[in-house]
C-alpha cells in the first residue's frame, strides 16, 4: 500500500492571520481577512486563519518580492508589539506596500484622523493652507516612529470574552485576566 497523502501547493502572496481563541478573536481575524480579499481580490493568493492561544494576534505576509528570486515572510502586525489591533486601512496600506505598491486604495489612502501630524493642514506665510508632508516608516516594528501607525492603533477592549477560559485544558489567557 502506498502513501496517498497530498500536499496542496501554497498560493502566493499568502496572508496568515493568527488569532487567540481564548480571547475570542476569530470574528476580528475573519473580518480583516474579508476586508483584504475585498480590496485586493485575486492579487492575494490565499488567506489563512490560524487559531492559537495566549493573546496572539499576528498578521504575516509570505510572498516573492518583485526583483528577487526567494520567497520571504514579513511580519505585518503583532498586537502585543504594536499595543493593539490595526485599523483596517493601516493593515491594507501595509499589505499594499509589499504586494502592489502602485495600487491606489481610494479613501483608505487618506491619513488617519487619529494620526498626529499625518496630513495636517498648515498655513504658509501668505495664510494659504497646504497639506504637510511627512515621511512614514515602512517597517512593521517602527510604530513609535510612524505617526500614522502610532496614532491609529486601536486599543479598545471591545469584544473581550466574559469567560476567560476557552482551550481544551481550561487555561486562562494571559491577556484576558
Amino acid at each position: 500500500m502506498t502513501d496517498s497523502t497530498h500536499t496542496a501547493p501554497v498560493v502566493l502572496p499568502r496572508i496568515a492571520i493568527t488569532y487567540c481563541t481564548q480571547c475570542k478573536w476569530l470574528l476580528r481575524a475573519a473580518y480583516f481577512g474579508q476586508e483584504l480579499l475585498s480590496t485586493f481580490g485575486t492579487t492575494i493568493g490565499e488567506i489563512a486563519l490560524i487559531p492559537a492561544t495566549g493573546g496572539l494576534f499576528t498578521v504575516y505576509l509570505t510572498h516573492k518580492p518583485e526583483g528577487t528570486t526567494e520567497i520571504q515572510e514579513f511580519l505585518i502586525w503583532d498586537r502585543k508589539a504594536e499595543g493593539g489591533f490595526p485599523e483596517t486601512k493601516i493593515l491594507k496600506q501595509k499589505i499594499r506596500n509589499h504586494i502592489s505598491p502602485e495600487k491606489k486604495l481610494g479613501h483608505s489612502d487618506t491619513p488617519s484622523s487619529k494620526a498626529s501630524n499625518a496630513g495636517a493642514l498648515v498655513s504658509d506665510q501668505n495664510g494659504d493652507k497646504a497639506e504637510s508632508a511627512s515621511v512614514l516608516g515602512a517597517g512593521s516594528g517602527d510604530a513609535g516612529n510612524d505617526p500614522l501607525i502610532a496614532g491609529a492603533v486601536a486599543t479598545t477592549s471591545v469584544g473581550k470574552p466574559d469567560s476567560k477560559t476557552d482551550d481544551a485544558n481550561g487555561r486562562e489567557c494571559e491577556d484576558c485576566t
